[in-house]
């Protein structure tokens, strides 16, 4: 029996994942838009390219990043069904690794996903594909485990919606565990940072997020001309996508039913694919035309095309990134966009830049953890640890440090990560304002004005900041990303 096309995809994709430390989004696309051009082209040089189907690369997609997001609580009840089960209920999320070869736990994972979470697939398909699986990777000794531990697996908790798995699975617990243990296992996630967030945001409002980091998060679009609106709206509409309103931008929409990257308006650069909380954080800087911006950590452009549209061509704009092959795919972009007058360059922010303090505005949107981001990569819950944090405040409050340095007198800043933690959001800018007597925050009445000015009618600038001033979006309880952004500015 051969594998399908779909499930040979998560495979390669999640072995990589595993061996690599590569991202699966980023693999996902590369592989199936290859794939996609292959066929298109009648080539067969793409491994499968010949098969690849939209319901494929969908299939392949929910695969992939659904067996990250469950992976705990998956090899909690594969763990069950081995011969020697660890102690009580609470093995670390790397448990199966540790007890069996990558391409075996991959495919039991798959196997369990599909079994659990996807109704549509009958379950014999997806056990003897399971199987097929692990005689591909030349694991043929495994493919008896394979099919008897899926079939017991598949026994303990009925198939289903998510609520109703983590109900079944919760009976399956020992009483033992502490409140982060069990919310780590029922809704996959570490328990050191289960931990974090209950101490902080109450079970409630954490429950909220570990809910939204397990589900697939809104594909939302930036429309680069917002006189073109309707045209765009009409034309992804007749490529078969269905679009909405974003939540808080006249420039944000949402779409689903299809491939935006396959259509003609992405092609033509008039959408960019970007979640709305990143396409809010450049409009706190309140850039207007002719202003000197420097956006300090580019890559990979999102943010400095909305910079730059409000700048204009006759401000000076200059997108700064560490590696190359970020500002060449950055310069390749804005040239496809004719935005020729933004400057590249390549500089280490961690370092005093080689600028003068003349820019009016500067964006630091700094490297982080990525804790607000679980939903779209989650892969990041299962890599990082507790003491990754302070690796990174130290960066960031370096990166500031250099960033105020070139600030003009009267000029504003926006510090901004997709962290949820204080390490690397409230306490950055504590240690830079206790730094500096020559910086303060920015009003909060007058980052809701910079704000309001790109809402869509009816949204509240003041909704989006907290009692602090800070601008701060939370899973679950915004339809975003997790995103934190403060403004600074330099006294005159």
């Amino acid at each position: 029996m051969s594998v399908s096309r779909a499930r040979a995809t998560a495979f390669d994709v999640l072995s990589r994942v595993e061996a690599e430390g590569a991202y699966a989004s980023d693999i996902l696309h590369r592989e199936l838009t290859a794939a996609s051009r292959s066929k298109a082209l009648g080539s067969t040089h793409t491994m499968h390219a010949a098969e690849i189907t939209s319901p494929d690369a969908a299939l392949a997609t929910e695969l992939t990043l659904g067996v990250l997001r469950w992976r705990r609580l998956l090899d909690f009840l594969l763990a069950r069904q081995l011969k020697k089960p660890p102690s009580g209920g609470a093995q670390s999320p790397e448990s199966l690794l540790t007890r069996l070869d990558l391409p075996v736990a991959i495919a039991l994972r798959m196997g369990l996903y599909q079994l659990l979470f996807l109704k549509r697939i009958p379950a014999r398909a997806a056990v003897s594909e399971s199987v097929e699986l692990v005689k591909r990777a030349r694991k043929r000794s495994a493919s008896s485990l394979v099919n008897a531990v899926l079939r017991r697996a598949a026994s303990d908790v009925a198939s289903g919606e998510a609520p109703g798995v983590i109900a079944a699975a919760a009976k399956l617990l020992p009483q033992t565990l502490s409140s982060a243990e069990r919310l780590g296992i029922l809704h996959s996630h570490p328990t050191w940072l289960v931990e974090r967030w209950l101490a902080r945001l109450g079970e409630q409002r954490t429950i909220r997020i570990l809910e939204a980091n397990n589900r697939a998060p809104r594909l939302t679009c930036a429309i680069r001309d917002i006189n073109r609106r309707e045209e765009i709206l009409a034309s992804l509409e007749k490529a078969g996508l269905h679009v909405e309103p974003g939540a808080f931008l006249e420039t944000a929409i949402t779409v689903r039913g299809g491939s935006a990257f396959r259509t003609e308006a992405f092609g033509q650069g008039l959408i960019s694919i970007q979640d709305e909380a990143s396409q809010l954080v450049p409009l706190l800087l309140g850039v207007r035309a002719g202003e000197r911006v420097l956006d300090l950590c580019a890559a990979p452009g999102g943010k400095t095309r909305i910079l730059a549209r409000h700048a204009g061509e006759a401000g000076v704009v200059v997108a700064a990134d560490l590696h190359p092959h970020r500002l060449r795919a950055m310069r390749e972009q804005f040239g496809r966009l004719g935005m020729l007058w933004i400057g590249v360059v390549q500089l280490d922010a961690g370092q005093p830049l080689p600028f003068r303090p003349t820019f009016d505005r500067v964006l630091v949107d700094a490297p982080c953890s990525g804790t607000g981001t679980l939903a779209r990569h989650p892969e990041i819950r299962w890599r990082l640890k507790g003491g990754d944090l302070q690796g990174f405040h130290q960066l960031q409050t370096a990166m500031l440090r250099s960033a105020l340095d070139v600030l003009a007198p009267g000029g504003r800043l926006v510090y901004s990560t997709c962290s949820l933690e204080p390490e690397e959001n409230e306490e950055v800018i504590a240690e830079a304002l206790k730094l500096r007597d020559d910086v303060r925050a920015v009003a909060t009445s007058r980052i809701a004005e910079s704000l309001s000015v790109d809402l869509a009618s009816g949204v509240n600038a003041r909704s989006l900041l907290d009692t602090s001033g800070y601008f701060r979006t939370i899973p679950g309880i915004h339809p975003t990303d997790g995103f934190f952004a403060a403004a600074l500015e330099r006294r005159s």
